[in-house]
């Protein structure tokens, strides 16, 4: 890790390990390119340092595959208004409404496609610690796909979906030529020197081991099959300072075009349309402009990556807990929200 920007900040983010009830927790923040990095938890330090090991982000991989999205369509490889169908188009589709979905309502939650297919939910119910996504290939996700009804007409109503997200992997697949993890690993990952960043598990030691809301119950790595594009990239805190630095100041990437584009404000929903949604970030109004956040969770960790473009602050927050209580959604938005406030030094 960089050096850190001083005993100020490192006590702080010390503070907040304390609010966190977590095995193993990792607070980071970079701030105009300086990071500070402090780690803790309930459990026995791991041999390799909290800090140099990789991390499922669950629903965080969300933001990895729009900005490839983003990076396909500013090449022309594909448009965001292409319907999906345009790049799936062999599927005996069921229903019109599904014809209408297009690759922009697939990246903004707003296709009316449920959270996750129908047969997900009866499995989770019977089996609730069992995970259903490892024996859920390619094949599956796109028949179930032809044969499921909108909730709404596309393009009407915000609706998260791991379903929608998922069937990018697909799209982007078969618009671009290329299998998914290379296209991720050469697009995205390797242009911004995320080089501690896959969608699959490392050699023995490189990974986090999660734990069951108890705390202590191992659990194994997720495997998220043909759900890969909306949750299965795993990631060290530095590659994700890396990645949050690079939101920060496009451009200084090779990837300056996509960065920006996903954080273009384009829905707001909710009473009165107070939440507002970029291409990928959920955005919240904050001290001298908006702050930009997203978590994701498996079935034993979870993950927060959240900025401040007008203070140039980052943060990430990661613990191997699934769990309301384990408090680490909250404290770490409210830290960064704290941060967002403060002159700059």
């Amino acid at each position: 890790m960089s050096p850190d920007r001083g005993p100020a900040l490192a006590d702080r983010l010390a503070e907040a390990v304390t609010h966190i009830d977590a095995p193993d927790i990792v607070l980071g923040v970079t701030r105009r390119g300086r990071r500070t990095v402090v780690t803790g938890g309930s459990a026995l330090s791991p041999p390799t340092p909290r800090h140099a090991l990789r991390y499922e982000l669950g629903s965080l991989s969300k933001t990895f595959t729009v900005l490839l999205l983003a990076d396909l369509a500013g090449d022309g490889v594909l448009a965001l208004d292409d319907p999906l169908v345009a790049h799936l188009p062999e599927l005996p589709l069921r229903h019109p409404y599904t014809r209408r979905i297009t690759l922009w309502h697939l990246a903004t939650h707003t296709s009316g496609l449920p959270r996750i297919p129908t047969d997900l939910v009866a499995g989770a119910l019977v089996h609730p610690y069992a995970n259903g996504y490892a024996a859920y290939d390619t094949e599956r996700l796109l028949q179930t796909f032809a044969r499921t009804r909108p909730r709404h007409r596309p393009g009407t109503r915000w609706r998260y979906s791991n379903f929608g997200v998922a069937l990018l992997g697909p799209a982007l697949s078969r618009a671009a030529g290329v299998g998914y993890p290379a296209l991720l690993s050469d697009r995205v990952l390797r242009p911004l020197g995320l080089t501690d960043t896959s969608l699959g598990p490392g050699t023995t030691g490189t990974d986090a081991i999660g734990h069951r809301t108890n705390g202590v119950t191992p659990v194994r790595s997720a495997d998220m099959g043909a759900f890969h594009a909306a949750g299965s990239v795993r990631a060290t805190p530095g590659d994700l300072l890396g990645y949050l630095e690079a939101l920060l100041s496009p451009e200084d990437t090779p990837l300056a075009g996509p960065l920006r584009d996903v954080q273009v404000p384009l829905l707001r929903r909710g009473w009165r349309h107070r939440n507002t949604h970029t291409l990928t970030w959920y955005q919240h109004p904050a001290p001298r402009g908006p702050l930009l956040f997203h978590v994701g969770a498996t079935f034993g960790q979870q993950a927060f990556l959240g900025y401040h473009p007008a203070t140039h602050t980052g943060l990430v927050a990661l613990a191997t807990r699934r769990g309301r209580t384990c408090r680490m959604i909250t404290t770490a938005y409210e830290l960064l929200y704290t941060l967002a406030g403060e002159p700059r030094d």
